[in-house]
């Protein structure tokens, strides 16, 4: 493992684990199996409003468990597990397995195939193997990933990553589809046992950034630059919620300059208890440090090389 490869892993493992997160607090499947007939009365709303009530139900749920896959071409293919909370910024733990794509094979030559995120207000931190640690992390396995670094190195796209990373809840996938304006009911489906509505809609990505962040002009047009460069155009958006307004699963897909981008998510366990502290300091290794330790002169992602 020689130290470009150290330094690309890096940085890839900060971009995949932080729109992981993202990712996660934007859908959710709600594992509620028997408390809900599929036969019974449903009182018909229009879309707009039934996803108005999701986004207030689930913003008050405060937290659950989520698994999700994700895929973006032949880049990486990945699952993602665990528990977050939203109640007082995003936090939470989520086991990262990359299972197929360029990312697989470079987390392999890093030592690993899986990875712990844990993710507080501010940062969040990836545990890495043994041999990663003596390799980049003068023996330390966690790396510390400040938000406020990542905005630095991503320029606008880091910036709308700190800025989701900070204001993300699960609801954020039905926040999307009401800042569209395109969003049609699909019709009653029963998922993980729970009867539940299927909603549907597609969203212009950078219309979306300007709707739901708080970015300066200067930054959302850099963004838009950089998400036209990276082909994204719209995202097709849907969303199932339940009986008791609360979301059960999001699907999102969209076309990159890498390949075609899925992500499914579900959540189970809504209030579920959620703890996550930074880890030990003595452990702990800071991601600009490393940056700066090995001479990292780009900015970008580290992910399309």
């Amino acid at each position: 493992m020689n130290s470009t490869t150290v330094r690309r892993a890096g940085l890839s493992i900060a971009v995949v684990a932080a729109l992981t997160g993202v990712a996660a607090c934007g859908s959710s499947d709600s594992g509620k199996d028997g408390g809900k007939a599929a036969g019974k009365t449903v009182t018909h709303v229009s879309p707009i409003a039934a996803l108005r009530s999701a986004v207030k139900s689930t913003d008050k749920a405060d937290s659950a468990k989520v698994r999700s896959t994700t895929s973006v071409g032949d880049l990486m293919a990945m699952t993602a597990n665990g528990a977050l909370t939203w109640g007082d910024g995003l936090k939470g733990n989520l086991t990262i397995t990359y299972t197929g794509g360029q990312m697989a094979e470079m987390m392999k030559k890093a030592g690993t195939a899986s990875m712990e995120a844990r993710y507080l207000p501010d940062a969040y931190y990836a545990h890495m193997s043994d041999a990663y640690a003596q390799q980049a992390g003068g023996g330390k396995h966690w790396i510390k990933y400040s938000y406020d670094d990542l905005a630095k190195l991503g320029g606008a796209s880091g910036s709308f990553m700190k800025d989701q990373l900070q204001n993300s809840t699960p609801n954020q996938s039905v926040k999307l589809l009401l800042a569209s304006g395109d969003v049609k009911k699909v019709g009653e489906e029963t998922v993980s046992g729970a009867h539940t509505t299927h909603y549907s809609g597609k969203v212009d990505v950078a219309d979306l950034a300007q709707k739901s962040s708080d970015l300066s002009a200067e930054q959302l047009s850099a963004l838009k630059k950089q998400l036209t460069q990276a082909g994204v155009t719209t995202e097709t958006v849907d969303v199932w919620i339940d009986d008791e307004d609360l979301l059960v699963k999001k699907s999102e897909k969209a076309n990159t300059a890498n390949g075609a981008m899925t992500n499914t998510t579900y959540y189970t366990e809504y209030g579920a208890k959620v703890t996550a502290e930074a880890p030990p300091a003595s452990d702990t290794k800071d991601f600009a440090d490393m940056m700066k330790s090995g001479g990292l002169a780009s900015g970008g992602t580290g992910t399309s090389s």
